[in-house]
């Protein structure tokens, strides 16, 4: 089905791209939200991904999912929107979305937590923690640890090397477990 879609969409079918827009667009704004934490500029960006995606697709070798290639435009756009801004370390909406107790459990190896879960009154100190992290580990740890994707589809968004993927992850959830493990304590004396 996704050849005949990736088909379709170089022959500049119209129908083919409606298609495409109805089935990525949701992921693709939460992810853009994810990073921007600003429903307007989500919705920008989600638009410029579609965009690129429209003007890009003859081209689109295919040796990735389309998914992938997808995602990883709406990596590349949020990361360019958030140099824009001029801002070097923004965090994802992980804190957003976990609760302190659920983040400390699942950065020790639990499961990962439910995202209907309701913002508390932790998010500036894991934001906090989030926000210290270099851009490339934030945006591995969020692609594992927010949006699921395995570590080799990690490598293919993020065109690296799955050693370094790995790399990337570690590092993050050691920077991060620490100050993490200190709100929790903070919370639970509270």
């Amino acid at each position: 089905m996704e050849a005949d879609l990736l088909y379709q969409l170089k022959l500049g079918d119209k129908a083919a791209f409606a298609q495409l827009v109805a089935q990525f667009s949701p992921r693709v704004l939460n992810t853009c939200y994810r990073f921007l934490l600003n429903q307007q500029d989500a919705e920008d960006v989600s638009q410029e991904v579609f965009i690129e995606v429209y003007q890009s697709v003859k081209t689109f070798k295919g040796d990735a999912k389309l998914s992938t290639w997808i995602y990883r435009i709406t990596v590349t756009k949020c990361l360019d929107e958030l140099k824009k801004r001029n801002r070097k370390k923004r965090i994802s909406s992980l804190g957003k979305i976990l609760l302190i107790d659920e983040v400390a459990n699942w950065l020790k190896g639990g499961a990962m937590p439910d995202k209907s879960l309701h913002e508390d009154d932790n998010f500036r100190a894991i934001s906090k923690a989030l926000n210290s992290l270099p851009d490339n580990q934030r945006v591995a740890f969020t692609l594992s640890k927010i949006d699921g994707y395995s570590n080799p589809e990690i490598a293919e968004i993020m065109n690296t090397t799955l050693n370094a993927v790995e790399s990337l992850i570690s590092r993050a959830k050691q920077k991060v477990s620490a100050e993490l493990e200190n709100i929790l304590k903070n919370s639970l004396n509270a």
